[in-house]
């Protein structure tokens, strides 16, 4: 059977979702547990692959596992697998779903948020960017507008990425809050590409800073060519907030 896990956390202490050789990773550590309680080597498929220091609030994972007794001890298996896993992991949820359901492949949406504050302060910085610059908020609104008009996100791809071919992501949403000296960047997509939120978002924070105008921001999009683009913004301040799948992959 097939089994969805739901679970959050704490970007700051891992190398990234996917296993890595030395390293410590979310798929890793779940892995490890799962194995162990199970008594059976599990992989485990993740719905993304989030970089180093990325933090996710809502983040789906399969594995297959034949026995129908863990339907049964669900709720047993989740407080053991809290109880093993380091305290940056938090288990949700683990459920059946139909056979041959995809974390990765089947979600049909995907929700980022990045965090910036304008305020120095000692508690937000491993959960948010501060940021010094004075920003023209205004531009920034505008210059985010443009990303839905377009669907090949080349010139925002990380530049070692190993992914070849497809660029194209369809971008639903795209917006800026402002909340005293906090600033949110929220984007919604059906995929999206290797370090392609941050690369975005430090482009827009030049548009803030009037080192980039909205034309070249156009330009940057348009030339599909990543070496118009400006630096990443650092990881602290982004999660992956939400993953939406059909209602009919469910049991």
């Amino acid at each position: 059977m097939r089994f969805f896990i739901e679970l959050s956390y704490n970007g700051k202490y891992f190398y990234g979702w996917q296993v890595q050789k030395q390293v410590s990773t979310v798929e890793g550590h779940l892995e490890y547990c799962l194995s162990k309680l199970l008594k059976k080597s599990i992989n485990v498929i993740g719905a993304g692959r989030t970089d180093k220091g990325v933090h996710a609030k809502q983040m789906f994972a399969h594995f297959d596992y034949d026995y129908e007794e863990i339907i049964i001890n669900n709720k047993k298996l989740l407080e053991k697998l809290n109880i093993f896993l380091p305290r940056s992991i938090n288990i949700l949820n683990i459920f059946p779903v139909k056979e041959n359901v995809h974390a990765r492949f089947n979600a049909i949406k995907r929700t980022y948020k990045y965090y910036l504050t304008r305020e120095k302060n000692p508690f937000y910085q491993d959960f948010s960017w501060y940021c010094f610059y004075p920003l023209n908020i205004r531009s920034m609104i505008t210059a985010s507008r443009e990303l839905i008009k377009y669907q090949d996100f080349s010139s925002f791809k990380k530049k070692s990425s190993s992914e070849k071919g497809n660029n194209i992501c369809q971008i639903s949403h795209a917006c800026w809050s402002v909340n005293n000296n906090i600033l949110c960047f929220t984007i919604e997509a059906n995929r999206f590409l290797r370090s392609m939120v941050r690369s975005i978002i430090g482009t827009l924070i030049n548009v803030g800073r009037n080192k980039t105008t909205l034309s070249e921001f156009i330009e940057i999009i348009e030339s599909k060519n990543s070496n118009f683009c400006k630096p990443i913004v650092p990881a602290s301040g982004l999660f992956l907030t939400k993953i939406l799948y059909p209602e009919d992959i469910f049991l």
